[in-house]
């Protein structure tokens, strides 16, 4: 089963999950994300596989998030905060795990354990 990180190597949480994976015999396909953003379609799939809505996968404390003057509140639509992270994808939260049909963001980095094979 193929798994693959959506990564930031200067994160210490997105390292220490791929360390993770990696000490438990797995070589994930890497996507340095703030580079390869993913597409609308592929993040709505992330966030499906996720089970949540984008607003719980916003770092809220990002000062782009500030600058961008978003907040929880907002009443954007679904495709609308899709469209907004793949935009800027420094405002999702990192990192994530997607293993077949499951996710999970590894924070703490032990929750992508759950969904290895």
């Amino acid at each position: 089963m193929a798994i693959t990180i959506f990564h930031n190597p200067r994160c210490s949480k997105s390292r220490q999950t791929l360390t993770l994976i990696q000490e438990r015999g797995f070589t994930p396909t890497i996507i340095h994300y703030l580079e390869e953003p993913p597409s609308r379609q592929q993040l709505d799939q992330i966030l499906t596989k996720l089970a949540c809505q984008p607003t719980e996968i916003i770092r809220w404390g990002e000062d782009l998030a500030k600058e961008l003057g978003i907040t929880r509140n907002d009443t954007r639509t679904r495709a609308e905060w899709i469209e907004l992270m793949v935009a800027h994808p420094k405002l999702i939260e990192r990192p994530i795990v997607v293993s077949g049909d499951k996710a999970r963001v590894g924070r703490p980095p032990e929750r992508v354990l759950e969904i290895l094979p």
